[in-house]
């Protein structure tokens, strides 16, 4: 059982700071762009990729870590801690594009990509629909438009989520690096296996963050107004 959850650790310490990083970046992109006069659509989108840019940079060497422990075949008491693993994946190949941020070209695709949407179709969505003076309603809509929001992002950066994956993970011939950057390791895994195998995992990906982007505004949403009033 406990197999289903190597690499537990890098996620648990990196959600937290990763999802400060999100929405506070996110708010401050947003007011930078404010002295730009660009329409309010194009500011939410650009400041969403900006967050998802630095939020990349945050997460990727727990990425790396969490990659390798979950392709460990070993046991899940057999393997290493996520710090041991860490350590080793420095020693052995440094912190560069070949240690511990391997990957990155993919993790700033997959990130911007995915916040560039989530934030730009939630509020401009949230913008045009009519807001409901019933607070359930008010809520459902928000809730809604986020779960939208969630599985369209899910669905366009997919691509780049399985890109990262193959960079990240264990190569097909020990020795042997095959996937290296990010568009790249797209165009293999399209020639190679076909457009589908670009989508591999959507499933699970949208269970996870359709719902699970649909709270994370909520709850940004709910607390922002709450500081707001409270200032």
């Amino acid at each position: 059982l406990l197999g289903f959850y190597k690499g537990i650790f890098p996620p648990i310490l990196a959600e937290t700071p990763k999802r400060a990083v999100k929405f506070f970046t996110f708010e401050q992109y947003k007011k930078l762009l404010g002295y730009a006069s660009l329409p309010p659509g194009l500011a939410f989108a650009i400041a969403g990729l900006g967050s998802g840019l630095t939020e990349a940079v945050v997460v990727n060497p727990f990425e790396v870590v969490k990659v390798t422990l979950q392709t460990n075949r070993n046991a899940f008491t057999e393997q290493p801690s996520s710090f041991v693993q860490a350590r080793q994946i420095i020693k052995t190949n440094g912190l560069g594009f070949q240690g511990l941020n391997k990957g990155l070209t993919a993790t700033l695709s997959r990130h911007g990509v995915f916040n560039m949407v989530y934030f730009g179709f939630y509020f401009n969505v949230k913008n045009i629909l009519p807001i409901n003076k019933d607070p359930n309603l008010e809520f459902l809509r928000k809730f809604g438009i986020g779960l939208v929001s969630g599985t369209i992002a899910s669905i366009i950066n997919i691509p780049f989520d399985v890109a990262k994956s193959r960079i990240q993970g264990p190569q097909p011939v020990p020795g042997e690096i095959k996937y290296r950057t990010c568009f790249k390791t797209m165009a293999t895994v399209y020639k190679e296996e076909g457009f589908l195998a670009l989508y591999k995992g959507l499933v699970p990906k949208i269970m996870r963050l359709g719902p699970g982007g649909a709270v994370m505004l909520l709850v940004y949403e709910y607390v922002y107004a709450w500081l707001q009033d409270t200032v």
